[in-house]
């Protein structure tokens, strides 16, 4: 299994740009699905950017052009980066790795968009 440390989170003005990042540790991280997942309270958490052990990756609609995610398996992170940002996109944003029936979280960053 890995565990998952999330940062890069913080406040920014619309319009504006942050990356986050999850670092992991444990062992074979690139066999790992990594996922980027979003809540606002009292919403469910929702899945935001995907990336596969070959790199492929997939955006939930609301996110796309603007977000981008990446891997770096030699440094066992993976990133989100997010341009453009909007208000909306105002939450706690949580990492995931996923292997079958394994699923890890980290313990989550918050982004806020406000002027």
């Amino acid at each position: 299994q890995v565990q998952l440390v999330e940062s890069g989170g913080g406040l920014v003005q619309p319009g504006g740009s942050l990356r986050l990042s999850c670092a992991a540790s444990g062992s074979r991280f690139s066999t790992y699905t990594m996922n980027w997942y979003r809540q606002t309270p009292g919403e469910q958490r929702d899945v935001v950017a995907t990336i596969t052990s070959l790199g492929s990756t997939v955006y939930a609609d609301s996110v796309k052009g603007r977000f981008t995610i990446s891997r770096d398996n030699a440094e066992k992170t993976v990133y989100l980066q997010m341009n453009s940002l909007k208000p909306e996109d105002t939450a706690v944003y949580y990492c995931n790795a996923q292997k079958g029936s394994l699923s890890n979280w980290g313990r989550g960053t918050q982004v806020t968009v406000s002027s």
